[in-house]
């Protein structure tokens, strides 16, 4: 009887002992299925390869314009590589968003916060001010967010960071660089400007105030008697908005030579590379007659750009537009790269592990030469 007994409970146990492990192998296919070891299913979005967020892994969404060509669609290209980096360093995961036009880019900010994620971070390059809305809903659902380039107005004090190039150090470098070349009060000098956004009014701004003593460039400022008057800077000529655009510039210079008066014009502050690239264009191409062109380059004119354009710092180096180059009187940029977005997502990774991040951070701007043009980075 006992022996009866006993193999009753070990048949018992036996049963419950296959039965736990059964219990364990279906756990186990679940939690895989649902865990961030399992396959994702491949998104419709750009994206760099982020594995899902899990338990208390902050997962960041780097949001930007889409990776196109020029100055802004290279801002997606470093995006992508430095996502790439936080993904393999595995502290956080991290997944980059490209949005074709502002609306997409709402749409894009609405769908991440009405999934009701828990630790989540943005990082947000706002592709116009008609995001501000979008932006609000970041802060009011408390995701914390860097923006980056773009900075909304009245928003600056809800961001992590707002990290941006020092638009009005573009425009005292500009201004420096003419005045080391013997600009003086009161002459001609023609801004080709961006747009109608902060970022050319800032750098409208930097400009006239290196001239007029208000401000500073590499630690020096303008002296006494090359300072400029109210009166004095009447003498600047603004374009309105070229909107960034290459030939739009290029237009627009080759109507200002139409009228030859114009030709004693020496000073072209062009507030991007692309614009630079617009004026160089038109003396290139056949839209103005060539005693226009022999006056005005007679005058040894002295044109500047702005960004880190491959094809401007080619200028710079002799490779591009020799011809035209050769007859200036100087021509050089002032950087304001588009890989500043790393900067953006770092810190953002800085702050959620607990370093104070600066809040107004503005990346110092430089001025590129012929003599210095191969210490700088370029985009396409």
């Amino acid at each position: 009887m006992k022996k009866k007994i006993m193999a009753a409970l070990l048949a018992g146990l036996m049963a419950l002992g296959l039965a736990a492990c059964g219990g364990s192998s279906s756990g186990s296919t679940t939690e895989s299925a649902a865990g961030s070891a399992a396959p994702a299913a491949e998104s419709t979005k750009e994206s760099a390869a982020a594995p899902a967020a899990s338990g208390e892994q902050t997962h960041i969404y780097v949001l930007t314009a889409s990776e196109d060509h020029g100055w802004t669609g290279s801002v997606a290209t470093f995006a992508k590589a430095k996502v790439e980096e936080v993904n393999a360093e595995g502290t956080y995961s991290a997944e980059l968003i490209t949005s074709a036009s502002a609306a997409e880019q709402i749409t894009t900010i609405e769908d991440i916060i009405s999934k009701g994620e828990k630790n989540i971070a943005i990082v947000v390059q706002p592709l116009d001010d008609t995001v501000q809305s979008a932006i609000q809903q970041i802060v009011d659902a408390k995701i914390p967010y860097v923006a980056f380039d773009r900075i909304i107005s009245g928003l600056e004090s809800t961001a992590v960071s707002n990290v941006k190039g020092d638009n009005a150090g573009i425009g005292a470098a500009a201004a420096a660089y003419f005045v080391d070349l013997g600009l003086k009060p009161g002459d001609k000098v023609y801004v080709y400007e961006g747009d109608t956004s902060s970022v050319t009014s800032l750098r409208d701004q930097g400009f006239t105030d290196y001239l007029t003593g208000a401000v500073e460039y590499d630690g020096k400022t303008i002296a006494d008697d090359a300072k400029w008057t109210e009166d004095d800077l009447k003498a600047i000529t603004y374009s309105g908005a070229m909107n960034w655009s290459r030939s739009d510039t290029k237009s627009s210079f080759e109507s200002l030579m139409g009228d030859k008066a114009n030709t004693d014009i020496k000073w072209f502050y062009a507030e991007d590379d692309e614009l630079g690239m617009g004026i160089l264009e038109a003396l290139a191409g056949g839209g103005i007659d060539d005693a226009t062109k022999t006056a005005f380059l007679g005058n040894k004119p002295v044109i500047t750009g702005c960004g880190g354009l491959g094809e401007f710092y080619d200028v710079l180096k002799g490779t591009n537009y020799a011809d035209i180059s050769g007859q200036l009187g100087g021509i050089m940029s002032v950087t304001y790269s588009p890989s500043m977005i790393k900067t953006a997502i770092q810190d953002m990774v800085d702050y959620l592990g607990g370093q104070t991040v600066e809040q107004d951070h503005v990346i110092a701007c430089e001025i590129v030469t012929s003599e210095n043009v191969n210490n700088y980075e370029a985009f396409n």
